[in-house]
């Protein structure tokens, strides 16, 4: 018999409301995540982490700290839960905690659940850590999430720009979507039309829905949409329905200015370079509408780099993603022809 459908490896619980980390220690109890309930609990650095994780109950499950984002912390939290007698591993902060503890779970063969204290960026869901090394920092493949609970208590307590983050990286699906079927057509990459049905509904969720980071509804969206994008990369077996040329001028900042801007800062303002230089005015205009609604940089002078260091990354961005075909590639522009892109570009949105 043929094979008729395929299996998605999705996570087998997401919670996002208020009050929802309470709710953590039944979940880790599910009998389909930890059998005998042995559980590690990795926490991100300050006080935001105590706060959250006295706000529930954890039992016997021991804490690690997670200080930084770094591959070596991530392989030793993975050495850790390795050694330990370990069924799962809750990651509870922001991104950066998240992404080492999806690290570490997969290097001990466990599963995680992913609790979001932010929405900046889709790390929250996705099969993919970012993570710093010696050479700067380097995207992982890693197992998915098991579960992911964002606790809306913990976002509204936030700092709204790593709130307003997740935006940018959301819509920026938009761009990616757009560069994967740029290159279905020019290259012959195939396409995975469910994960773009996932991160394009993704993405317009955000793009049209009313109000902002202080509202519930509009995070229950935010953060369902980051959700989406995560099982969108999982479908695609790749971050490409997620991550296009607007993630490799993000890459460049990184490497070139690190610390210019956080991760959908710049998704959001590489997704608005590529969709304008792919001349779609329409959605350009509804990009650069949504980033300016939300207080999100649009032009390099947003972020405080001039034309001519975005024009530099700009120019070294498709060396960060080798062999992955966009607007960038496909431009072909000489850095003569690059500096003046830009500069009409930041005539095009300034101000």
């Amino acid at each position: 018999m043929p094979l008729l459908a395929r299996l998605l490896p999705a996570p087998l619980a997401v919670d996002v409301r208020r009050g929802a980390i309470a709710s953590l220690a039944a979940l880790l109890a599910d009998r389909r995540i930890a059998t005998e309930g042995r559980v590690a609990i990795a926490l991100g650095p300050g006080q935001h982490g105590d706060r959250v994780a006295a706000g529930i109950d954890i039992g016997e499950a021991e804490v690690f700290r997670v200080e930084d984002a770094t591959v070596d912390s991530a392989v030793r939290l993975g050495k850790r839960l390795r050694a330990g007698p370990y069924e799962a591993v809750a990651g509870i902060g922001g991104g950066r905690t998240i992404d080492v503890t999806k690290f570490a779970a997969n290097m001990a063969g466990i599963p995680m659940v992913s609790v979001a204290t932010n929405l900046s960026h889709d790390g929250i869901a996705s099969p993919v850590s970012s993570l710093e090394h010696e050479s700067g920092k380097g995207s992982y493949g890693v197992a998915p999430p098991v579960a992911v609970v964002v606790d809306l208590d913990s976002v509204h307590a936030a700092p709204p720009r790593l709130v307003r983050a997740g935006i940018g990286d959301a819509v920026s699906n938009l761009s990616a979507i757009a560069d994967w079927e740029l290159a279905a057509a020019e290259t012959g990459e195939p396409v995975d039309g469910l994960a773009v049905i996932l991160a394009r509904s993704a993405a317009q969720a955000v793009l049209h829905q009313p109000g902002g980071v202080d509202s519930d509804e509009f995070l229950t969206v935010l953060a369902e949409a980051l959700i989406l994008s995560g099982v969108a990369m999982t479908v695609a077996g790749s971050s490409r329905p997620c991550s296009g040329g607007d993630h490799e001028i993000l890459h460049a900042i990184d490497k070139l200015y690190p610390d210019a801007g956080t991760h959908g800062e710049l998704a959001g303002l590489g997704a608005l370079f590529c969709t304008w230089l792919r001349e779609d005015r329409g959605n350009a205009a509804l990009v650069s509408a949504c980033l300016a609604r939300h207080g999100l940089p649009r032009t390099p002078g947003d972020l405080g780099l001039s034309a001519a260091e975005f024009t530099k990354a700009v120019i070294c961005a498709p060396a960060t993603r080798p062999g992955r075909y966009t607007v960038l590639e496909h431009s072909g522009m000489t850095e003569a022809e690059t500096a003046a892109r830009v500069d009409e570009y930041v005539r095009s949105f300034a101000g």
